[in-house]
């Protein structure tokens, strides 16, 4: 019984201390970005983690300087994202519903195919995008960016919203239809309030996509005020002239402000979500 005991204190001795080298892996790196957005100067090196002197003159300058759009470019961001997460959204949760209670058809073939294109990379298809919107003179428009995004969201999201879809009872389907219900009524009256979980799961991921994305958006917008953050911050350190890195740092910050909020609000309801759309495939 000893060794047994021995044994189990080991591996959680050793379950512990993995946790906690990975938890300070990911804090330490954020926390050496924050103090690096107050502190004096444009370098983010120093000796000590904390500054001996803290300043908020770099997040003014993000805001007032004119060498930087900031403001523009987090406008941009936020409408692009918004606009995207919401069209997003409803493109999969039809689809999503579609394939999850209707018999149909080439409903397995169009399962095949969305789950073999969701196995490749967004970026296989840079350059027949970057065709398409130049045909369309869709180029330097935020419009192509929300297109991209929304289009892409149903390859991500079908199989875990089908998932929780699933788990709703189809007998209130049935009880519905009874009464006269209409399949657009069943899903709005029944199938989106009993998926409010699942709605804010994929809100959140399709949100934070084109909040952060780079790639895409430096490919499609060309001029300064139609940026995104993300592109913006990229020219703030891009050039050997340029060293703002503790203006870069602050940001960052500002990039990370809403999406930690917005975790940590819906933390309960995104893990819900999540797990239960993984339940069933």
């Amino acid at each position: 019984m000893s060794g047994r005991k021995t044994k189990r204190i080991i591996r959680l001795s050793l379950s512990y201390l993995t946790l906690i080298i990975m938890v300070i892996g990911a804090i330490y790196p954020a926390l050496w970005v924050i103090m690096g957005s107050v502190r004096p100067g444009k370098s983010l090196y120093s000796k000590t983690l904390i500054p001996d002197q803290f300043t908020l003159d770099h997040y003014r300058e993000l805001f007032t300087s004119k060498s930087y759009l900031f403001g523009q470019w987090y406008m941009n961001t936020l409408k692009i994202s918004i606009a995207s997460m919401l069209i997003g959204i409803v493109l999969t949760l039809l689809t999503s519903y579609a394939v999850s209670r209707f018999r149909f058809r080439g409903r397995q073939t169009a399962l095949s195919i969305v789950l073999i294109l969701g196995m490749f990379p967004g970026f296989m298809s840079m350059i027949a995008i970057f065709l398409l919107l130049k045909e369309f003179r869709m180029l330097d428009t935020h419009l192509a960016l929300i297109i991209v995004y929304a289009a892409g969201a149903p390859l991500l999201g079908t199989f875990v919203a089908k998932g929780f879809l699933d788990t709703i009872p189809r007998s209130l389907d049935e009880a519905a239809r009874i009464d006269g219900a209409s399949n657009f009524k069943i899903f709005t009256r029944i199938i989106l309030p009993l998926s409010r979980p699942m709605i804010t799961y994929m809100a959140l991921t399709q949100f934070v996509g084109p909040w952060v994305d780079f790639i895409f958006a430096k490919m499609v917008l060309r001029s300064k005020e139609q940026w995104t953050v993300a592109v913006g911050l990229y020219e703030m350190v891009s050039s050997n002239t340029n060293s703002n890195f503790t203006i870069f740092a602050a940001g960052a910050v500002m990039i990370a402000v809403p999406i930690t909020i917005l975790f940590m609000f819906l933390q309960r309801l995104l893990v819900e979500g999540l797990t239960s759309g993984a339940s069933k495939g």
